[in-house]
């Protein structure tokens, strides 16, 4: 399948400045090999197990299809979840779980300043023509629906992530001091036995402390702000209290994921863990159920209404992503959950799904460590350091929002390699500032050194023999960086500019809190590779979730939300949450179109 061309995101040296929301093209496709992952021929009904028969059958229990099945059920449709892991909650459990919603009622409520027209303006802004506008303006119209629903039918709660900007501010719409928000702290214990079934985080939050996804801002600061100090202590203050009563503190993932399946719970809504799909069912041209595994044996589960897939995307699967997407790539990059392989998507494409956007993801740059990539935010925002490629030169805004970075990465590796690209810091960066779960001034594990994923050399010639780029250049990029940052300004790559730039930096680096020099020994290289939170091609949705055909016609009864559809922010990213909010907001849109309540 031909792959549609990466153009520049972000400033480069040379040339016009390029929008910051350039896109790539949008890539579509109407089938799959087979071979990518087993696909078979809708079974015949009378040689299938009918494992039950209900209104709605939801294949996924992440974010998407848990929001899903409680809005059906809430509508008096009777709903099965079914899922291939041995855990509930997908990718999302594993997430921040940043929320992208505008005009939901919790920022609403704390005073910020967002209507549905600035809303419009900056979605059409960041992703252009590649989505339809009756899709965008479906998200938009039903995302504040969605959050006042799940707030009134589960426990979850949510924050406001104050501060966190949207991530082009500068466009007609957006906001400096965003629109995202998170879930509010819940207790695990409410979730009983099922608790243990819970898919665990990406990352453990430090022992003893309860973090949110907005705290650790300040936690990376807590060595050299007092408002980071102040913001451990609270960390470390919520945990002491939850201790105290007796309690299983969730937040992030684990909290957004754990309030929705108390919903289920509540709702009566059966989740069928070790189910995975292995086809959809037709009947008269229309899916009528789907065939999953259960107990180790083949089985149909009837859907009188409609099947919403929303089972991920295709991170875990390396033949789809050699198919789909740019050189290099893997599967050992991605956080993404690992049972996501597609499943949903090629059995929806099997039954005639439409395919778009296959050649992207929610990219973003990685470290790759031993045990497991480390999806890299603050540290390679914060003042100290840059991004320096295979030549020795940098390449692009290191505070650039991440999707942005890994399309200039790829966009550039055929000429110039940009792939590695290395993080390169001083020992004053080391000094003050969290890396990773690293306290400051400790050392890393030695196996970050030992996998090659770590450098540090006393020298920038020795750190740039050690990583195989030139010293020279590498030398003379660094003395270029340190003027700019003393000046307090890039123009070489406009680090700064954007009000998103500052959003992980140290506020008390002046005169641009994004730049600082590099100047003290030892220094630092950490290799980059484009990492991601799962991909973001799938099944091309209508404005209703509704499954087309290559010729845009509607495949009855079929629905899909989350990486299982292709995205609505199509090659971008509006802000922090853009993945779970439409994902959520899809799955209701999905199931209150099935009830006939839209």
């Amino acid at each position: 399948m031909a792959k549609s061309a990466d153009p520049a995101r972000r400033t480069t040296p040379a040339g016009p400045l390029p929008s910051r929301r350039q896109v790539l093209g949008t890539t579509a496709a109407t089938g799959l090999a087979l071979a990518a992952g087993g696909v078979t021929r809708t079974a015949a009904a009378a040689d299938l197990t009918v494992l039950g028969t209900y209104d709605v059958v939801v294949i996924g229990a992440g974010a998407a299809g848990m929001t899903a099945a409680l809005t059906a059920a809430k509508q008096g449709l009777s709903t099965v979840v079914v899922e291939k892991a041995p855990t509930f909650g997908g990718s999302a459990a594993r997430s921040g779980a940043g929320i992208w919603i505008p005009n939901n009622p919790v920022i609403l409520a704390a005073g910020v300043p967002d209507t549905p027209a600035k809303a419009a303006a900056y979605l059409a802004a960041v992703v252009g023509s590649d989505v339809p506008a009756a899709r965008q303006s479906a998200f938009l119209s039903h995302g504040p629906d969605m959050i006042s629903f799940v707030m009134a039918n589960s426990p979850l709660r949510f924050r406001w992530m104050e501060g966190y900007s949207d991530y082009y501010p500068e466009l007609p719409g957006g906001l400096p001091g965003g629109r995202s928000i998170e879930p509010d702290q819940f207790d695990g214990n409410l979730l009983g036995a099922e608790l243990a079934h819970l898919n665990p985080p990406y990352m453990r939050v430090p022992a003893g402390m309860v973090v949110f996804s907005a705290d650790y801002k300040w936690l990376a600061l807590a060595a050299v702000s007092v408002k980071g100090a102040a913001v451990a202590a609270e960390c470390l203050a919520r945990g002491t209290k939850a201790a105290l009563l007796g309690q299983a503190p969730l937040t992030m993932g684990q909290s957004l994921a754990a309030g929705l399946r108390k919903g289920l719970l509540d709702a009566g809504v059966p989740v069928w863990l070790n189910t995975p799909l292995t086809e959809l069912h037709v009947e008269g041209g229309a899916v009528t159920g789907a065939v999953v595994t259960r107990n180790g044996a083949s089985g149909l589960v009837r859907a009188r209404r409609a099947v919403v897939v929303g089972s991920g995307g295709f991170e875990h699967n390396a033949a789809m992503r050699a198919q789909y997407q740019q050189q290099p790539i893997g599967t050992d990059w991605t956080v993404g959950a690992k049972e996501n392989t597609g499943d949903g998507i090629r059995a929806g494409a099997a039954v005639g799904g439409a395919l778009g956007l296959m050649d992207d993801a929610w990219w973003g740059p990685a470290i790759p460590l031993p045990d497991q990539p480390y999806f890299c935010l603050a540290e390679r925002t914060l003042p100290g350091g840059l991004l320096v490629n295979a030549a020795g030169a940098r390449f692009v805004d290191e505070g650039a929002p991440y999707s942005d970075v890994v399309h200039t990465m790829y966009r550039r590796n055929p000429t110039a390699p940009d792939i590695p690209a290395w993080l390169v810091v001083d020992q004053n960066y080391r000094d003050r500032y969290l890396f990773k779960d690293v306290l400051p001034t400790f050392a890393f594990p030695d196996n970050w050194y030992s996998s090659g994923a770590a450098h540090k050399a006393w020298t920038l010639d020795s750190l740039a023999g050690s990583i195989g780029v030139p010293a020279a250049a590498l030398r003379s990029t660094v003395d270029r960086f340190n003027s700019l940052a003393l000046k307090g300004t890039d123009s070489d790559f406009h680090r700064g500019d954007s009000a998103y730039d500052h959003y992980y930096t140290d506020p008390s680096v002046l005169p641009n809190s994004c730049l600082a020099p590099l100047w003290l020994p030892p220094y630092h290289a950490f290799r980059i590779v484009p990492g991601d939170l799962g991909t973001k091609g799938g099944l091309v949705t209508d404005a209703h979730a509704r499954v087309l055909r290559a010729d845009g016609s509607v495949i009855q009864g079929l629905y899909a939300a989350g990486n299982a559809s292709s995205a609505v922010m199509g090659h971008s990213y509006a802000g922090a949450g853009s993945t779970i909010g439409p994902a959520m907001t899809f799955g209701y849109i999905a199931a209150m179109d099935v009830a006939g309540a839209l």
